[in-house]
């Protein structure tokens, strides 16, 4: 499955989408405000959290705090229709694939989408590349 980036015009999903077209690596962008996600799609990224929906709902967004809504007596469904509904209940972006995700933008944990042969290769030239332009103090 190709990556997915699910978010809207925030600075962090253009961080995403900026690091994912430095480092060459196809995509598929979406625009959640325009087009929200489907049921399936929910639950599809609900199974790759590790924390539910704690981890991709953003507590501390206006339209949380306006709806006024607790996530442990929530049934599901209804989770579900407010996502589909309200779009700014979800932490943006969303990046997944198949077996991951990640949620909101990290330089460091949005490697996992390298393809593995590359994160090889990119770790082994870190090891043994040589700084072609060393400092040396006191010459």
């Amino acid at each position: 499955m190709k990556i997915k980036v699910y978010g809207s015009s925030c600075a962090s999903t253009r961080k995403s989408r900026r690091w994912f077209n430095a480092h060459n690596i196809p995509y598929i962008y979406r625009d959640i405000m325009r087009h929200p996600l489907s049921v399936d799609e929910i639950q599809h990224i609900l199974r790759l959290t590790e924390a539910g929906t704690e981890e991709i709902i953003s507590t501390r967004s206006k339209i949380y705090k306006e709806l006024d809504l607790n996530l442990e007596t929530l049934p599901l469904k209804k989770l579900y229709k407010l996502i589909q509904e309200f779009p700014r209940l979800v932490r943006h972006p969303l990046i997944f694939d198949d077996n991951k995700l990640q949620v909101g933008f990290d330089e460091h944990n949005i490697r996992q989408f390298i393809p593995r042969e590359e994160r090889k290769k990119l770790l082994f030239e870190s090891l043994f590349s040589f700084n072609q332009d060393p400092q040396i103090e006191g010459i």
